[in-house]
Parts: structure tokens; C-alpha cells; sequence
């Protein structure tokens, strides 16, 4: 129940339904609005309503990560999931009743208890991380040999035997290791559990594609027990026929909002740079002093989804001397519909795997400056191993980076041979992207065809 998860998970089920598969989609009420919207239109998709359970810790009525006030209260947030287990089982109980049990229960990775529940009905259990294929990997090989990778120093790299990774993973790329110094962490013990549920799912499906990650599956997969496989099925907002061709204009954007007509008066005149750090990320007053004064010196018109409940511009003249050169956006934006637009020419990103997707796949090279989780290994993997963009520094995430390095990466992006180079890489791989949705010979249709024929064998097996 977050919107990075819940996005992609929507675009599959819309994928399924063009094999002519029949979606159910169990939600809890305050996210059932978003998800109808999106769905309206599909008649093979329905919903089911379970209850969000009221917890003391979590304010009434917060039933996803983006309305949590504060990312303290993820764990009891994830624990109060396991109380909707029952109407769970009520729902796979009805159905299996009625003598039209589900082919798969496909599950985010965060709802381990899921498992239990679906074997218990002999449903077989698919996964969904959110996350591609390398950066999945790597994670479960740190999670594999947490002790010896402890032991070495913030700057050595961590040898990855398991993997073939093209490039270095250094110790302070990972997160998740000031955790598992506190053996007794409960964001650590929380990890182990669903880690556990999720390595004995009958299968992983990933929004990737064998073009972009397949060197990696095979890795992938054996890191899973009972020769589950990993079925790359994306990029999944491509399935959207209205998105398979990067548009000429704006038509295929609500024309309504502003940003759109503030790009299309902006054609033609060397690119704009786009600015997003996604719905997780909160970034410091500082470091948005520093964006916007970056931003400036740089000289690149731009649009920047600037959400932070703290910052103002850094001085009274900021947003006066960018008049006309900048867009500045406090609410939420459709990032596919600006990303796809032809005015935009690069993306300063958090490397979300949705964003770098959603990027790559319009053909839009990108600036990376990771904040979190798996996002240095999406930007490793975009700017060595994809050469699809530029490093806005090199080594870990997050922290404050000056004004006049953002200023200098920002240019060498949108104008330098590197930019150029790049550019060149995102609109070749964008290519492949579309290629891999094909229903003739497309690597990911073929292989969500092939998923659907694994289930149905199962069925006959069950039988």
C-alpha cells in the first residue's frame, strides 16, 4: 500500500486482462478511490473492500505509506497489515467455494502473511517487489552475508559471489546496514520474516525486461527455493497502447494541466529539464536551497515537482529572475505524461525503479542523485551499466550536494557530449522498451503468456 508499489501493480493487471485473464483487485477503502479511476474502463478488472484495521499508533485513515506523517511508523504500519488476514481468507474462501478459485495470488513482497493464507487453499503465491531484477538481487546477496559485509570499511567493495554486477557496490551504498548493526532492530527482524515468505513464493514477477536485466535473472532466481522462476513482464506502463509511441505533441495529456501547456510553448527550444524525487523521498531545506540555486546557475529551462512542507525560495528574487525559465509544482503531477512530452530532454532523479522505467522507456537520460533503498544500485545501473545517464556524485545517497556541482552536472546533462551520449543510449533503449510489450515477439508479452500457462498447468496438477 504504497503508490510505487500500487502504480505498476495496476498497469499488470491491465497487462493480464489483454490475455483475457479476469483481475481481482483487493483493496482497503481509502485507496479503492485512486484504483477505481485508474481501472474504470476495464470491465475484466473488479475490486474487493477489506477493512484497514484501526491501530493506536497510526492516525485513522492512513492506509498508505504516503499519508504516514512520519516513516518511524512503517513497522507498526506493516504490522497492522496482518490484522486484514482474515478477510483475506473470507475472500480466497468465497471464491474457492464457488468453484472459481484464483489462478495465483499475486502479493507485495511487504505482505509475507499472504503466503501462509494461500497455501492453505493451494493457490500458489506469485511476488511483486517493485524493484528490477539486479537491484532485487543484490540486496538478497547482502542479506545472505550480513556479518562479513558489516566487518569491512564504509569505502572498501563488497564482493558479490553470486553475481555478475557491472559495476562496484561499495558498503555505504546500503541502507539497510545501519539496521543490522542492532541484531535486535525490529525494521531488521520485520526484513528476515517477509525476506523468508518471499524467497518461498512459487514465482516473482518484475517490471523489467530480458533486454534491459536478462543478464541478471538467472542470479535472480536462485536466490529462490523450489525452482520458483522471476518473469519479466514490463515495462508495465507500456502496455497502455497510448504510451507505446513516445508522442510529437502533447495530445495524449490531460490538456488541462498547466505544466502541459507551459512544455508546449516550449518546444523546440533545447530541452527542459525535469526534477522529481518521487513520493518517499523528503528532502532537507538545505538540499532544496541548493536545487534551486543549481537550477539557476545552470541556465536550462526546467519543471521541478518541489514537495517539501518546509522550504521557500531561498531569497525574495529567486522566482522572479526565473520567470518564464522555471516551473515550480507543489502537488501531484502525471510524471509520464511530462517525461513523454517533447520539450523534455532529462530527468535530476531519486532513481526510483518506477522513475527510471518510466524515464528510459520515453527515452529521456537521466541525473542521478539516489536518496534511499535500493536507488544507488538503479543509478549505478543507469549511468555504468546502461550509460543512459550522469552521476550527480559518486558514492551512497542522500546528504547535501552544492549548488555548483548540481549547476555543472545539469549542464554536462542537457548539453555536454556525455548528455549527448547518453541521450543517444535512453532513446535506443526506449526502443527495446516498446519492443519487449510487442504482441508479436515481445520479450515480456510472451513471457506474461507464459506465466499465465505456468498457473494453468497448476490448476491441472491441483486437479
Amino acid at each position: 500500500m504504497a503508490q510505487g508499489h500500487t502504480l505498476p501493480l495496476l498497469d499488470i493487471c491491465k497487462a493480464l486482462t489483454s490475455l483475457g485473464v479476469k483481475v481481482t483487485i483487493i483493496v482497503t477503502p481509502k485507496n479503492a478511490p485512486l484504483i477505481q479511476s485508474e481501472v474504470s474502463n476495464y470491465s475484466e478488472i473488479s475490486l474487493r473492500t477489506i477493512q484497514f484495521p484501526r491501530v493506536p499508533e497510526i492516525p485513522e485513515g492512513c492506509e498508505n505509506t504516503a499519508d504516514l506523517p512520519s516513516m518511524t511508523l512503517t513497522i507498526p504500519f506493516m504490522k497492522a497489515t496482518e490484522s486484514m488476514r482474515p478477510a483475506f481468507e473470507c475472500i480466497l474462501r468465497e471464491m474457492s467455494e464457488a468453484r472459481s478459485p484464483p489462478l495465483c495470488v499475486i502479493s507485495d513482497f511487504f505482505l509475507g502473511w499472504t503466503l501462509d493464507v494461500c497455501r492453505s487453499f493451494g493457490i500458489p503465491r506469485i511476488v511483486f517487489h517493485g524493484m528490477g531484477v539486479l537491484s532485487m538481487s543484490i540486496l538478497k546477496a547482502v542479506h545472505e552475508d550480513i556479518p562479513s559485509i558489516l566487518a569491512r570499511h564504509d569505502s572498501d567493495p563488497i564482493e558479490l559471489p553470486k553475481l555478475s554486477v557491472p559495476f562496484t557496490v561499495y558498503k555505504c551504498d546500503i541502507l539497510i546496514l545501519e539496521l543490522c548493526k542492532d541484531p535486535d532492530d525490529p525494521f531488521l527482524r520485520m526484513i528476515d520474516e517477509i525476506e523468508e515468505t518471499d524467497v518461498n513464493s512459487e514465482g516473482v514477477i518484475v517490471n523489467s525486461f530480458e533486454e534491459l536485466e536478462g543478464d541478471y535473472i538467472a542470479a535472480l532466481e536462485g536466490f529462490y527455493r523450489q525452482g520458483a522462476r522471476a518473469w519479466c513482464i514490463g515495462p508495465a506502463l507500456l502496455y497502455d497502447q497510448n504510451q507505446i509511441e513516445r508522442p510529437v505533441t502533447s495530445k495524449q495529456a490531460d490538456p488541462s494541466h498547466s505544466y502541459i501547456k507551459w512544455l508546449d510553448e516550449r518546444v523546440g527550444s533545447g530541452g527542459v529539464i525535469y526534477v522529481s524525487f518521487g513520493t518517499q523521498a523528503h528532502l532537507s531545506d538545505m538540499q532544496m536551497d541548493c536545487i534551486a540555486h543549481g537550477l539557476e546557475m545552470a541556465g536550462h529551462l526546467f519543471i521541478w515537482v518541489a514537495k517539501s512542507a518546509t522550504w521557500v525560495s531561498p531569497d525574495n528574487g529567486w522566482q522572479d529572475r526565473l520567470k518564464g525559465r522555471g516551473l515550480i509544482l507543489h502537488d501531484w503531477v502525471d510524471q509520464q505524461s511530462i517525461l513523454s512530452h517533447p520539450a523534455v530532454g532529462g530527468f535530476l532523479s531519486h532513481c526510483g525503479w518506477n522513475s527510471v522505467l518510466e524515464s528510459l522507456s520515453m527515452g529521456v537520460p537521466m541525473l542521478a542523485w539516489p536518496m534511499n533503498s535500493d536507488q544507488p544500485f538503479n543509478a549505478k545501473l543507469v549511468v555504468t551499466g546502461l550509460r543512459a545517464g550522469v552521476m550527480l556524485r559518486e558514492g551512497g545517497f542522500g546528504g547535501t550536494i552544492a549548488s555548483e556541482v548540481i549547476s555543472d552536472k545539469v549542464k554536462e546533462l542537457m548539453g555536454g557530449e556525455r548528455g549527448r551520449q547518453a541521450r543517444d543510449r535512453a532513446r535506443e533503449i526506449g526502443r527495446l522498451a516498446r519492443q519487449a510489450v510487442e504482441k508479436e515477439g515481445g520479450s515480456s508479452y510472451k513471457n506474461l503468456g507464459g506465466l499465465i500457462n505456468f498457473l494453468k498447468e497448476k490448476v491441472k496438477e491441483r486437479a
